[in-house]
């Protein structure tokens, strides 16, 4: 693929949007990977991390479902993007200063918020400032500059941590946050038509009830795929769990978002040309896979390879889940389509990543992978009915 062949269809718009995500990832990075060790450090146990990653996602996702109707209610993105990104930025310094788990609890859930307020505006930016036909190109675009970010804050988290420790690290990460945020007043809204006064007045409860059928269905595949989905936390709980450092644990996870980096637009992409529904499912098996990797393993070059098909499996789902709501809602809906996805999705990881933890301190590791396998299949099972719908 040529250059211009791969430019094509990428707007002003998108590559703000994508700056913008870099620099909250490379902040957002610099402090996340380090939260499961800390956490241990001070004595808290794989139940208290999936306490406090269930607890974080939860909350965000109470407020997308919210944000995303409202901001197609008054026809306006951007405000909830800037509150949302300004949030995150001047709450994660905070980490600095706490010192037992339910301070760090109370601080992530504040700075989760702002990820509740802006993603369902963001998302919608992305579908509105792009053609359909390159719809999953554009959101793979956007995942990869998020990648970017990740990688660059994980690196610097792997540098820097040895030589600032917890607290002064989580200071730094004050400056890319507040440099998303100035990127975030570049933006352009795309003038939108005024709603009718029908449409203005229309109660939440109306604009879900208004959802398609098929959106609903892979809503709800989603959401018992994200039930099992134990997320990188208990990957590096892994790493620790056989011996490795902080160090080799930090740089398995930018081993993670390099590949999901790498291959997040190529997944995009193909999901532009086959359809949303092979990509996923193509996901889902690999995740299966992985899990079943993790009941046996326990060699570090097992675990290097686990986090390379976690990367890839990350990179076909993140962006194509997107963008398959997107298809497959109502273009007045749109945002409240995508915050009732990603309200459903993170809603779950509370008592999803509990009981990971759970399972992982009461019966084994084991259980947790087992358990994750299980709702794996049943996710795969289920999105066989869901209607594939190829982008226009």
């Amino acid at each position: 693929m040529d250059k211009k062949s791969f430019l094509k269809g990428l707007t002003r718009n998108l590559l703000i949007v994508g700056l913008v995500s870099l620099f909250t990832d490379l902040s957002s990075q610099m402090v996340f990977p380090l939260i499961p060790l800390y956490l241990i450090s001070i004595g808290a146990g794989a139940w208290v991390v999936g306490l406090v990653e269930g607890a974080a996602e939860t909350t965000a996702s109470l407020l997308k479902v919210f944000s995303g109707y409202w901001s197609d209610r008054i026809s306006k993105r951007k405000p909830f993007v800037f509150a949302g990104y300004g949030l995150s930025s001047i709450t994660k310094p905070l980490f600095a200063f706490a010192y037992s788990w339910p301070l760090v609890l109370i601080v992530r859930v504040f700075e989760r918020i702002g990820k509740g307020i802006r993603t369902a505006p963001r998302d919608a930016i992305i579908a509105e400032s792009t053609k359909s036909s390159v719809r999953g190109k554009a959101y793979g675009f956007h995942r990869a500059m998020d990648g970017i970010g990740s990688v660059s804050g994980a690196a610097l988290a792997l540098l820097l941590l040895p030589v600032l420790g917890f607290k002064d690290l989580f200071l730094v990460a004050f400056i890319p946050g507040i440099i998303a945020v100035l990127f975030v007043l570049f933006i352009k809204e795309k003038n939108r038509p005024k709603e009718s006064k029908k449409t203005k007045n229309k109660s939440l409860k109306v604009s879900l009830k208004n959802l398609p059928r098929n959106l609903k269905l892979f809503i709800l595949v989603s959401t018992v795929f994200s039930f099992g989905h134990f997320g990188y936390a208990f990957l590096l709980l892994k790493a620790k769990n056989i011996g490795l450092g902080n160090d080799t644990a930090i740089f398995l996870y930018v081993i993670f978002y390099i590949v999901y980096t790498l291959c997040t637009i190529p997944a995009g992409i193909l999901s532009d040309k086959i359809g949303r529904k092979p990509v996923l499912m193509t996901g889902y098996v690999l995740f299966a896979t992985m899990a079943i990797g993790l009941l046996f393993t326990s060699q570090i070059y097992a675990i290097f390879v686990i986090f390379v098909v976690y990367g890839i499996f990350y990179a076909m789902i993140d962006g194509s889940q997107r963008a398959f709501v997107a298809d497959l809602a109502p273009p007045d809906l749109r945002a409240t389509a995508l915050g009732t996805f990603h309200t459903s999705i993170g809603l779950i990881a509370l008592p999803g990543g509990f009981l990971a933890g759970i399972l992982w301190d009461v019966i084994s590791p084991e259980a947790t992978f087992l358990f994750a396998l299980a709702l794996a299949l049943g996710s795969i099972l289920l999105l066989v009915f869901v209607k594939n719908k190829k982008p226009a």
